[in-house]
């Protein structure tokens, strides 16, 4: 249980970042097929393979909970303060993730061919990430149109979640929601229901884009897993682009990332990061195999 919630856990603090991915996290920390399989057992599985599932997703839903109430709160203020540092740790993360989700998957990635699934990737993310420079959306009535609004959102949103490498707090961030997400959320731990429309509307968008969504995810790792994870090799080299523009999103604006601003420091923390999830994991499968 506290693996999974330490799971859950990190895949929040991705998750809050646009241009990070939860998606990410789950592949890094050797559980991503079993998180597509649960969410899929939960919508079409059998008694006892929803049984399972169920209890798996809680257990991660605990530590991602726990995560995003820490990110709302006490990250919200460093990302503004340090944004560069943060975006140079993700840079080192990301960087290092792309050789090692290559390694990982490199039996489905034989067929040189489907390298070129890597280009509509990385082009999607980065089309994704310049739109995303537009204004906030006026959230302050909310109307049957702008509840309808944010359902499409939440949906877009959760299904971008599940996939390594396309962040869902980006995808807000194109609909100009993720402030007032991120704002609602700080509201309602206040017991101020101010947002609660706003939450709704994205929660119920969720539900229906989980439900829409990892069906098909998951027949395309099943189906045409090289295909698949070259799209995603694409969407995370995009994602560098995403990061580097992060700073222009702020509530206050400021200048997308410069050598200047670059921080070698949080860079080499990022890449280490990912290093230790990787020899975590190597030696996790080696005591599971002894």
């Amino acid at each position: 249980m506290i693996i999974n919630m330490i799971r859950g856990f990190c895949m929040a603090l991705a998750d809050s970042v646009p241009g990070v991915s939860g998606g990410t996290i789950a592949f890094l920390m050797g559980f991503y097929d079993e998180f597509i399989v649960s969410l899929d057992h939960i919508i079409k599985g059998t008694k006892q393979e929803r049984t399972d599932a169920a209890l798996f997703l809680l257990k991660l839903g605990a530590g991602w909970l726990i995560g995003m109430a820490l990110a709302v709160t006490v990250l919200a203020a460093v990302f503004e303060q340090g944004i560069y540092e943060v975006s140079s740790l993700f840079l080192g993360f990301i960087l290092f993730a792309i050789p090692v989700m290559i390694y990982d998957e490199r039996d489905s990635l034989k067929k040189p061919a489907n390298s070129l699934f890597i280009l509509p990737g990385a082009a999607l993310v980065i089309l994704i990430s310049v739109i995303g420079t537009d204004s906030t959306a006026d959230t302050g009535t909310m109307n049957t149109a702008m509840i309808i609004y944010s359902f499409i959102a939440g949906m877009c949103a959760i299904s971008a979640m599940v996939l390594p490498g396309i962040s869902g707090s980006t995808i807000l961030l194109t609909f100009g929601l993720y402030m007032p997400v991120i704002d609602s959320l700080k509201c309602l731990m206040h017991l101020d229901f101010s947002g609660i429309i706003l939450i709704v509307s994205v929660g119920f968008g969720i539900l229906a884009g989980i439900f829409l969504s990892v069906g098909v995810i998951k027949k395309s790792m099943d189906r045409f897993r090289g295909q698949t994870i070259y799209t995603v090799v694409g969407m995370m080299i995009g994602s560098l682009y995403a990061i580097v523009q992060g700073p222009t999103t702020l509530k206050v604006p400021r200048q997308a990332m410069t050598m200047e601003t670059f921080d070698i420091i949080f860079f080499a923390i990022g890449a280490a990061i990912v290093i230790g999830m990787q020899a975590a994991k190597i030696a996790a499968s080696r005591k599971a195999a002894a």
